[in-house]
């Protein structure tokens, strides 16, 4: 994730966003993946017996059936019964696609948003963690910009919702999505999520915490943030306001829109708050500062 100073600087991107190609193809596995998903055994068997007689009658007994060209003609009998479109054709209306889901109001966000302001500045493969259903927006957003995005809510249906979006947008190659209560802390099977870019919280997921076990989770949440990653807080709980959390966020820096600040009449209510990790822990900063002076 490039800083803001990199965006000021006009710095290159160090990684390069996927290629259309790669989409296509990525596109292409999912569409397959979910078929095979969504039909029975005895379907799925049908379809390889149909696979080996087309194999056979093609070769003329000239080669070995291998699993290999099994698999890659299940697969094209798959596309071909999804009518799924070729390269060109699908990329015409895919890169128009791709333009609007880049855009905070295809997703029904204000343009202005917390979210919008960091979006210049994420790279391809940035790992992204959200966190609750009233997040789920933010979800569908860094995942258009080829983020890595982690998502965890408490209900089921939010988790399958987002799934199921992600894979009708194209967007489902670098998802993950969880069911997990919040109420005892991480979930601990998701341990390996941490050197965080981005998390984006819904404080309406932490409700039903108590006061200790939100605290601990919070911290470990900016545990698992990389120095400088950033966390937004979103205003979608009138019972737990961003503001209120600010407390628990020592040392971490409040990035502040400089469009709003210029914005002195009919200011509009923040949508919420996003806190910038120092790029080294607090001692170690003021040991920095002693030494350059």
């Amino acid at each position: 994730m490039l800083s803001a100073t990199d965006i000021r600087g006009v710095q290159r991107r160090r990684r390069s966003r996927y290629s259309d190609r790669q989409h296509y193809e990525e596109y292409i596995l999912q569409r397959i993946e979910g078929y095979k998903n969504s039909i029975g055994r005895d379907e799925l068997l049908r379809l390889g017996d149909e696979a080996a007689s087309e194999l056979q009658m093609m070769s003329e007994g000239q080669f070995v059936l291998t699993e290999v060209l099994m698999l890659e003609t299940v697969d094209r009998l798959i596309m071909k019964r999804l009518a799924l479109r070729p390269y060109r054709r699908w990329r015409q209306q895919f890169v128009k696609l791709r333009e609007a889901q880049r855009t905070p109001t295809h997703w029904g966000l204000e343009p202005t948003c917390s979210l919008a302001r960091l979006l210049p500045r994420i790279e391809p493969e940035d790992t992204a963690l959200v966190i609750g259903s009233g997040a789920e927006s933010a979800t569908y957003l860094l995942a258009a910009h080829d983020a890595a995005v982690t998502f965890i809510a408490g209900d089921l249906g939010s988790v399958e919702r987002v799934e199921s979006r992600m894979a009708s947008e194209a967007l489902a190659s670098m998802f993950e999505g969880f069911v997990a209560p919040l109420e005892s802390g991480f979930p601990e099977f998701l341990g390996p999520v941490d050197r965080l870019h981005v998390t984006v919280v819904d404080p309406s997921a932490l409700l039903e915490c108590s006061g200790s076990a939100r605290i601990d989770f919070l911290l470990d949440l900016q545990q698992r943030s990389r120095p400088g990653g950033v966390h937004v807080l979103l205003a979608t709980c009138q019972g737990l306001a961003p503001e209120a959390l600010r407390g628990l966020y020592h040392g971490w820096a409040v990035d502040e829109d400089p469009r709003r600040r210029r914005r002195t009449a009919n200011p509009q209510r923040p949508d919420g708050l996003v806190l910038v990790k120092p790029t080294c822990p607090p001692d170690t900063e003021s040991l920095v500062r002693a030494a350059s002076n």
